[in-house]
């Protein structure tokens, strides 16, 4: 029987610089990740094995859309969860992200910028190898991804992601984001990150 997952429900009203209506398009698009990957999980059922082929296959699509779909799925969950109000730059992430870039202004700097460059999404993660934290642009769901990483802040730059607020201005959208940042919920990523590192 095929896994199936059911979207999750966000809070998607109240954030500075980031309209109920701009969150309620991007949460749509979300949601259709959600139900492709359910149908490619309905498909993955019943197609045939024995004619898989590096070249085309039906199994050669499926897996690659598998991919593309669950990926785009965790990323936006990450996405909507770190929107948050009100939670002051603090705690361990505070004092992880100044060990690495030196102070918070550089950070955003380097986050921002990374996010001009980026087609798709920006992710501060931690390396659960070296257990350093990394900027990371990705130009597709499953472009570009560092391999053995955890994600602990997650923005999406796709253009779907601000256009009805910003047009073409996507400098001003990072800047609404990192007005909007849940720093609660990135701690708590980052502390269970440092749990899987230390087993």
């Amino acid at each position: 029987m095929a896994f199936k997952i059911e979207p999750k429900v966000y809070n998607l009203e109240g954030f500075p610089g980031l309209s109920a209506r701009q969150l309620a398009e991007h949460y749509t698009l979300y949601v259709g990740y959600v139900n492709k990957y359910n149908e490619i999980q309905e498909l993955l059922e019943t197609v045939d094995y024995s004619k898989a082929n590096q070249t085309y296959s039906d199994l050669r699509s499926l897996k690659v859309g598998e991919n593309f779909a669950l990926n785009g799925i965790k990323l936006h969950e990450a996405y909507f969860e770190n929107l948050g109000l009100n939670q002051p730059f603090a705690g361990r992430i505070q004092t992880t992200i100044e060990a690495t870039f030196g102070d918070y202004d550089t950070f955003k700097a380097k986050f921002s910028g990374a996010g001009i460059a980026a087609r798709g999404w920006v992710v501060l993660s931690l390396d659960l190898n070296s257990g350093n934290v990394a900027i990371n642009s990705l130009d597709a769901h499953d472009v570009g991804y560092f391999v053995n990483t955890f994600p602990l802040l997650v923005m999406d730059v796709y253009e779907h992601a601000y256009m009805i607020d910003y047009g073409i201005k996507r400098a001003d959208y990072i800047q609404a984001f990192f007005q909007n940042i849940a720093w609660d919920t990135v701690n708590m990523r980052l502390e269970k990150a440092l749990a899987m590192l230390s087993r």
